[in-house]
């Protein structure tokens, strides 16, 4: 049976957002003594469970340039395709690019996964229906709200992997769920 490329590209979104999810949870916990306040998610990818974390976000990032390629095809949406793209080299960029190899480029595709994250989820209002087109760009809005308080230095009493947890987790929700909509989402 073929599939539609929106089930495709939403296969791949719900994928890619949840074994990132699952494989930051064993990276956490592999990693003795990893604070989820006081340390950086980034920290992952140098410890003990860098292999865990930095293979997880790699694959997040390839798996959603793939669904994005199948997204494009389904809706020729040219402004998320570019968000998403984005997105999706930030993420695979602090995968290959760890705090120990090069912190200024780690902090750059760190900053790019984020931001585009945020507003790939305000983006992808246009496809959506009620309430999720809201919940997205409440997602989106959250994400990049946190991220102006963690530039700002701000941490919320989070601490800094408080902090950064609110700008990754509104992205990965939202990516898990925009993959799910779309699965579902009858053939044309």
């Amino acid at each position: 049976m073929a599939y539609s490329n929106a089930k495709v590209a939403g296969a791949l979104f719900f994928v890619a957002a949840s074994q990132f999810v699952l494989g930051l949870v064993v990276a956490e916990a592999r990693y003795t003594g990893y604070s989820i306040s006081k340390n950086y998610i980034s920290d992952l990818g140098v410890g003990p469970s860098a292999n865990i974390f930095n293979a997880s976000v790699f694959l997040l990032g390839l798996l959603m340039i793939i669904g994005t390629y199948f997204l494009q095809r389904g809706f020729n949406y040219k402004i998320l395709t570019v968000l998403l793209v984005l997105t999706a080299i930030g993420a695979m960029g602090v995968g290959v690019f760890t705090e120990h190899v090069n912190d200024t480029i780690h902090g750059i595709v760190s900053l790019i996964a984020f931001l585009f994250g945020g507003l790939s989820a305000i983006a992808s209002y246009k496809l959506l229906k009620l309430p999720f087109s809201v919940i997205a760009g409440i997602l989106g809005l959250m994400c990049l709200g946190a991220l102006v308080l963690f530039m700002a230095g701000a941490d919320l009493s989070l601490g800094v992997g408080g902090m950064e947890r609110m700008i990754v987790y509104p992205i990965l929700m939202w990516g898990a769920g925009f993959g799910g909509y779309l699965m579902i989402q009858p053939e044309k």
